[in-house]
Formats: C-alpha cells, sequence, structure tokens
C-alpha cells in the first residue's frame, strides 16, 4: 500500500522520505525505515501509525489494517502446507496485483487480478447472509464517492481493494436483519463505484458485472433511490460504447424507480436518456429529455447536486447536456454547455476536461471545418496524459475519428495509435 501510493505519486523513496521527515516537523527520518516496511522485512509499530497517515493522506485505520494484513500473510505464508514459501516466491505473489495494476494502466482493459472474484464473492454473499458491521464501511463509501481528484482510474481502483476485501467479509456475517438492509445499501454503492471506473477503463464488461451487482445489493437493501442510481449510472456503459438504445432502456428504468421526487437519480436518469435518443436521431425526444433535465435539476437540495459520483451537480449537467446537443448537432447549445461546464470544473479533473474538448471538436465538424475538428483533437490528445489515453476520452476520440474526412481523419488517427 505505502508503495503504491508513493509510486503514484510520482515519488522516489528518498522524496517519501523527505515527506515523513516534514511531517514530523523537520526531525530526521531514516529511508531505509521506508525501505523496510515496503518489502515487509519489517513492520511499522503503532508509534509510526498516524505519522504514515499523515504523510501519505489516508486515514488510520487504513495503516492499521494494512499491517494486520501483512502479519496475517506471514502468518499463511509460514504454515506448512503453504507450498514452496522462500523470499522469492513470496516477494513475486506479494506483488502480482500491483504489477497487474501497472500494466492496466498502460494497456487499458485488462482485468486487474482478484477485481472479477471480488464481484462473484460479493454477488453470492449478497444471498447467503443478513447483516454486517457498517461504521467502517459507511466510511469507505463516502470517501471513495468523492471521484477521482485527480487520480487516474486503475490507481482509485486498486486502493478500492482492501475495502472490497472487507465488504465481502462483512457481507458473509450474521447480523440482524435491519443492519443488513443497511449494509446492502452500502454494498450498492461501493460496488457502483467500481462499476463506474471500470466504465471509465473501458473494461465494458467487468463494469456490466458491477453494476448488476450494485443493482441486486440495492433491491435486496430496499432502498429505490440507490437502485434507480445504480441503473442511470448503468445506462452509461452502452450510451457510451456504441448502444444506446440499450442505454435508453436502462435510463427508462431508472426513471420507473426515481419516483417523482425531485433526485439525483432522477437528473441523471434524464439527461442520459436525452444522450441515447440523440445518437439514435430522435430528436424530439431527446429535446424532451433535455428539458426533463433541466427542470429535475433545477429542484436538487444540496445532497442530492453535491458533486460526488452519487450526486448530480451542475458541472455534470453541463457535461451531459453538451453530449447531447453535441449528437443533435445543436452546436450553438453545446458550445454554451461546455463553456458553462469549463467554468463549473474543478483542477485537474483531466477526464472531463479531455471529453468536453472532444466535444468541441465534433462541434467543429458539424459546422464544417474538419480540419480544425481534427487540429483540436490531436491537440487535446497529446496533452493528455499516458494514463487517461484509453477508456472514455479514447472511445471519445474515435467516434469523432469514424466521421473525419480526408486528411483530416488520418491525422487523428495517426495521433490515436502513436
Amino acid at each position: 500500500m505505502l508503495r503504491t501510493v508513493r509510486e503514484s505519486a510520482g515519488r522516489t523513496r528518498e522524496e517519501q522520505a523527505l515527506v515523513l521527515q516534514e511531517a514530523q516537523d523537520g526531525r530526521w527520518f531514516d529511508r531505509e525505515n521506508l525501505k523496510r516496511w515496503e518489502t515487509e522485512r519489517r513492520l511499522p509499530v503503532p508509534a509510526w501509525h498516524p505519522l504514515l497517515a499523515k504523510a501519505y493522506g489516508l486515514p488510520v485505520e487504513k495503516i492499521v489494517r494494512a499491517v494486520a494484513a501483512s502479519k496475517q500473510w506471514r502468518r499463511l505464508r509460514n504454515r506448512p502446507d503453504s507450498g514452496e514459501g522462500g523470499e522469492e516466491g513470496t516477494e513475486v505473489d506479494r506483488r502480482q496485483f500491483l504489477g497487474a495494476a501497472a500494466a492496466a494502466a498502460a494497456t487499458g482493459a485488462v482485468a486487474l487480478p482478484g477485481i472479477a472474484e471480488a464481484r462473484q464473492g460479493i454477488n453470492a454473499a449478497l444471498t447467503g447472509s443478513d447483516a454486517g458491521d457498517l461504521a467502517y464501511l459507511d466510511g469507505a463509501f463516502e470517501r471513495h464517492r468523492g471521484g477521482y481528484r485527480g487520480r487516474p482510474p486503475t490507481v482509485v481502483l486498486t486502493q478500492m481493494r482492501d475495502d472490497l476485501d472487507l465488504l465481502r467479509d462483512v457481507l458473509s456475517r450474521p447480523h440482524a436483519a435491519a443492519a443488513r438492509a443497511d449494509l446492502a445499501r452500502t454494498a450498492a454503492g461501493i460496488t457502483g463505484l467500481v462499476a463506474i471506473i471500470q466504465h471509465d477503463r473501458s473494461d465494458q464488461r467487468d463494469a456490466h458485472g458491477w453494476f448488476s451487482t450494485a443493482e441486486q445489493a440495492a433491491r435486496e437493501s430496499g432502498d429505490r433511490q440507490m437502485l434507480a442510481w445504480a441503473l442511470a449510472r448503468h445506462a452509461m456503459v452502452p450510451l457510451n460504447y456504441g448502444a444506446p438504445k440499450a442505454a435508453a432502456d436502462l435510463a427508462g428504468r431508472a426513471r420507473a424507480e426515481a419516483g417523482q421526487s425531485p433526485s439525483a437519480a432522477a437528473a441523471l436518469a434524464a439527461a442520459v436518456n436525452a444522450r441515447a435518443l440523440a445518437a439514435i436521431g430522435d430528436r424530439q425526444g431527446a429535446l424532451r429529455s433535455v428539458a426533463d433535465a433541466r427542470l429535475i435539476a433545477e429542484h436538487l437540495d444540496g445532497t442530492q447536486a453535491a458533486d460526488t459520483w452519487f450526486g448530480y451537480p451542475l458541472q455534470k449537467h453541463h457535461v451531459h447536456l453538451s453530449q447531447a446537443f453535441t449528437l443533435l448537432g445543436r452546436t450553438r447549445e453545446a458550445y454554451a454547455e461546455q463553456e458553462a461546464a469549463l467554468a463549473l470544473t474543478r483542477s485537474p479533473s483531466v477526464m472531463t476536461r479531455a471529453l468536453l474538448e472532444m466535444d468541441a471538436a465534433l462541434c467543429l465538424h458539424s459546422d464544417g471545418d474538419p480540419t480544425a475538428a481534427a487540429d483540436k483533437a490531436v491537440a487535446v490528445w497529446e496533452r493528455l496524459p499516458q494514463a487517461y489515453r484509453d477508456g472514455l476520452v479514447r472511445a471519445r476520440a474515435e467516434t469523432l475519428h469514424q466521421v473525419l474526412p480526408g486528411a483530416a481523419h488520418t491525422r487523428l488517427g495517426e495521433a490515436l495509435a502513436s
């Protein structure tokens, strides 16, 4: 865990040691301690936990749980039936997950080891137990729902792994029925967040699987708003990857579950439906859904309009309408939505900014200037960090590439292939 956080921040061990030194008011910190912890030759004693939490930006309880997990690994490794053992084999096994995560960041939709198995275990547990301790998991859901905050999708997914393991464990414990319902709701939220990340990584199959798990958990909880949210977010998978009719169907189911009261799920469902109908050429239906989304968004309270993966903030509203108007070829309204969205987009928001600029490039093509469209798309692509060059941004760029003619088509194609 310590190495993952350090490397995702682009720091060497020496640089991380300086961060730890600064976190303890400049008192000298021996970088050999960090090396021993990262390689698990030693484990930090409780006196170090608050400093690690401060320097790595993690809750203290996560440090405690990581140390406990390492101790458990040691015990399992030293069992007589544990196989070959040995330092080399242990090091390979321990690094397997992190190595695969790095490979996924470079190659796109590569399944991360253990992620699919975690979903299957959660799926099975949803029907096999009746309670759980929600204290930590409620906090985990609250932390993760805040979005990427400048981190690449694969890094966020890797950081969620411990909480997925805990969720699977808690779901298997017997508890009172009321606590079980709360736990199922939390499970729906956390698994839905994993689905969102897999969608952004372009792992469509796994995203569908995780959304199905989230929907199952939401039904078990009895929370129709949670189910509506899962369905509305699920609709974005077929919407963004070439199946708008399927997206419209899921969005319609989400609206039915959301009911008549204004909610983030209802607003999102209307916006997704507008985009889906625009994609299949139903202009009037799309414009009705745009109006519907605007009306609902105007009546959301602060919680429903929160800037999280669970809310429907005004910025996301403009992002969705930008895509709807772009697909409709109504470029003046699309440009206005893009401008409004960018004005509300907090830095860095790498993916959101790239998607909005790709919409603007498609608008340039609709306005009859394919050369300018290609130039803009290429400029966006060349500025994009490598970790974001697969998944949703690539899908949006390839959509533009398919419709560009001649030299513009070639220019963008070469950039995407580089």
